[in-house]
């Protein structure tokens, strides 16, 4: 396959609340250019900033390769959750060589690439925010809004992060249960009591870009057996459960051994706590599900779906996936660029 006496290339490109992967690979499933930048989730950073980091970074993967050459481009991002939101972004893309015939989708279609190729199957990411796919083998799809409380969602770093601090906070001031978070809290901060960190955070002395980075701590203190930590966790794993439960009660799958792929920051941490409850609410509500973590970076899955697209042998997409089930790829190139 070749345009212009040239071996036609396909792009992939990943967006999320905290990066943003854009890949270049040849039809034959080798990676020309792996380019890693900041998140271009349009409902976080807005739609202009968010075609500003994508255009930037695709314009460096592309190099010397002229936009023609591309067979097959396919973008997708968090926070495109509905169809006005899909094609809002689409019509910004439109001045761009490159995206002239690109497929855009929401990253839960990458994620479940990724993770499985079965046709029955759910994705469930929980990385910044929390979302959730289910797909039937006759084409049927169950999808969210995933506009957070208004559509009744709650979960991912971002929330895990915030209840780091909410907790922390009414346990120093008396209005809460005493809890291990407060003395991590202050070691992550370096500030001297939590109401000086929150002050800091009110009057803009100290950046305010969410707290999605403490989240860990909540499972730090949930592993050494903090009772107020666990207890957010066990939601966070109830909240994975009621995505697949609803998925599967929709798509009439209960009764089908479904993979749950399960993917995003908070999903590859492994916490034991999580996963175990996670395991127990899908042996009552799915129990022929089984839970399987995606390591692999999701532009993994968005490379699979532009390679089917250009009609690609299997082949390539076996090579594929060999050079992008991990981040080594980006760091070997990142050291022979440097």
């Amino acid at each position: 396959m070749t345009v212009q006496g040239r071996a036609a290339l396909v792009l992939a490109v990943d967006g999320g609340g905290s990066k943003t992967d854009v890949v270049l690979l040849d039809v034959t499933g080798d990676v020309l250019a792996w380019e890693r930048g900041p998140g271009s989730s349009p409902q976080i950073d807005g739609l202009e900033q968010s075609v500003h980091v994508i255009d930037d970074l695709v314009r460096r993967a592309l190099g010397s390769h002229a936009p023609g050459e591309l067979t097959s481009v396919g973008l997708y991002l968090s926070g495109l959750d509905l169809a006005e939101e899909i094609a809002t972004f689409h019509e910004a893309l439109s001045p761009l060589a490159w995206a002239e015939a690109a497929v855009v989708e929401n990253d839960l279609h990458a994620l479940l690439r990724a993770g499985t190729d079965a046709e029955d199957a759910i994705a469930v990411i929980c990385g910044t925010g929390m979302n959730a796919i289910g797909v039937r083998s006759d084409g049927s799809t169950v999808r969210f809004p995933a506009l957070g409380p208004l559509s009744g969602d709650w979960g991912g770093g971002a929330e895990l992060g915030d209840s780091v601090v909410w907790h922390a906070a009414r346990a120093e001031d008396g209005r809460g249960p005493q809890t291990a978070l407060v003395p991590l809290l202050l070691r992550a901060s370096g500030a001297p009591t939590v109401a000086s960190f929150v002050e800091d955070v009110h009057l803009g002395r100290r950046a305010d870009q969410g707290f999605a980075a403490l989240a860990p701590l909540l499972f730090e203190a949930a592993t050494a057996g903090d009772d107020v930590a666990r207890a957010v966790v066990r939601r966070q794993a109830e909240e994975v459960v009621a995505f697949v439960r609803a998925c599967v009660a929709r798509l009439d799958l209960r009764d089908v051994e479904v993979p749950v792929v399960f993917g995003g920051g908070v999903a590859r941490g492994r916490d034991p706590f999580l996963l175990e409850t996670i395991r127990a609410g899908l042996a009552e509500h799915a129990p022929a599900a089984r839970l399987e973590i995606v390591d692999a970076p999701p532009v993994l899955g968005a490379a699979l779906l532009v390679l089917a697209a250009a009609g690609v042998e299997q082949a390539a997409l076996d090579r594929a996936r060999g050079h992008l089930r991990t981040d080594r790829r980006l760091t070997q190139m990142a050291f022979a660029a440097g």
